[in-house]
């Protein structure tokens, strides 16, 4: 639970190796500029949908994730991939992401203390209400 208020399970950290042997029966991959509502049957089926970040500065990817989630109900692992560093994790996590793969020389350990960084949010996100508003639609 790490001490989060209205905690959940925490986004999975990874390094490309991990990623390149976890095998998964049926992937869905999307550009950064691709509308996740074209690809609405094919996220359902999907056991996993991989969202890319080609740099980090380039955010698609997090409204993409937010809608796969929220809107279009996904429950698998929705991968972040690319361009992934250490700082983006937290707001990964908190627009649907259940899984990273962290960029080449990006310390592991270094992911996992930025996400001990934060006990908790005053703001709802994809997966929680506001402390405020439980109970409440977000």
């Amino acid at each position: 639970m790490n001490g989060r208020m209205n905690s959940t399970a925490r986004i999975r950290i990874l390094v490309s190796g991990d990623h390149v042997a976890e095998a998964v029966d049926h992937v869905v991959t999307l550009d950064n500029d691709a509308d996740p509502f074209l690809y609405s049957e094919a996220i359902a089926e999907a056991d996993r949908v991989e969202l890319h970040f080609p740099q980090f500065t380039d955010g698609r990817a997090f409204s993409q994730a937010y809608l796969i989630r929220r809107r279009l109900g996904f429950k698998g692992d929705l991968r972040a991939t690319g361009d992934v560093l250490a700082d983006q994790l937290i707001q990964m996590e908190r627009t649907g992401f259940s899984s990273a793969v962290l960029s080449e020389g990006v310390d592991l350990a270094d992911a996992q203390r930025q996400l001990e960084r934060f006990g908790a949010f005053y703001q709802g996100d994809v997966s929680r209400d506001a402390p405020f508003r439980t109970g409440q639609q977000a």
